[in-house]
């Protein structure tokens, strides 16, 4: 004679589990996260009035109306502003994985299905969506303001091509969140895109040949930049794309050494 042994109606059957669609990756949690970084004071003041106040005050000055291959001088500083308005709030929304695992938010995601692979993809999503806010600001700015000048089609590519290029400042966001403290995290990205910016032909126009053209070539910022800026220019050198892509697989290969290290002390 055998007997059955009932299961009470809470047990958990591990055979049971499965794997949620994508990894865990949902709308939902996107829109969470959307909705805590535009809570953040900073994140407006770097999104919306940062960069605003950037391009009136360069796009202000007399000979802004001189030609630049298929616009003029205002259009170029446009680009230039809305790249590094861009640049800094998809690095500011990849460094708050730094809070994240100060709070230990972090660690409970990782008990979650939630897969690293959504989890990246969660975060390159809304830095490209605070990138694009910054982007549409700017250029609004630009409409407004009545001086930049190129032809729609040129606007649109521009605009598009350089929320492309914030990626790889998303990346450095979270391999800066994963390195320092969250407390340092943004008071090293903030001067630290500031300076690259300077350094990287974004705020200064460089004389291309000279030693300090040489030294901005290395740069993070000098490629991506010449890049979001190359359908308004009609040029985009080699070096400016290998710089680009040599630098983006720096910080991804980064993020993702911090990340595993991370991970495994779980």
């Amino acid at each position: 004679m055998t007997t059955t042994t009932e299961r009470p109606a809470d047990h958990f059957d591990p055979d049971t589990r499965r794997v949620p669609p994508m990894g865990g990756f949902n709308a939902t949690m996107l829109g969470i996260e959307l909705r805590r970084m535009l809570r953040n004071r900073r994140t407006i003041i770097f999104t919306l009035v940062f960069p605003i106040a950037l391009f009136l005050a360069f796009g202000s000055q007399d000979g802004w109306d001189t030609s630049v291959g298929r616009g003029n001088v205002a259009a170029y500083v446009m680009v230039s502003m809305a790249f590094y308005g861009a640049a800094l709030t998809a690095a500011a929304a990849g460094a708050m994985v730094a809070v994240e695992r100060a709070q230990g938010w972090s660690r409970q995601l990782r008990l979650t299905p939630l897969s690293p692979t959504a989890y990246i993809a969660t975060k390159a999503l809304l830095a490209l969506t605070l990138g694009a806010l910054a982007i549409v600001v700017v250029n609004l700015a630009g409409v407004i303001q009545g001086r930049a000048s190129m032809d729609a089609g040129v606007w649109v590519a521009s605009a598009l091509l350089t929320l492309v290029c914030t990626l790889v400042f998303a990346a450095l966001g979270v391999f800066v969140g994963y390195l320092v403290p969250s407390e340092n995290a943004m008071q090293i990205l903030g001067p630290g895109l500031a300076l690259f910016a300077f350094l990287g032909n974004v705020f200064i126009p460089i004389t291309q040949g000279t030693l300090m053209w040489h030294i901005a070539s290395f740069t993070p910022m000098f490629g991506v930049a010449e890049i979001s800026r190359s359908v308004l220019t009609d040029d985009l050198p080699w070096y400016a794309v290998l710089n680009a892509m040599v630098w983006l697989a720096i910080f991804v290969a980064g993020a993702a050494w911090r990340m595993s290290r991370d991970t495994a002390r779980v």
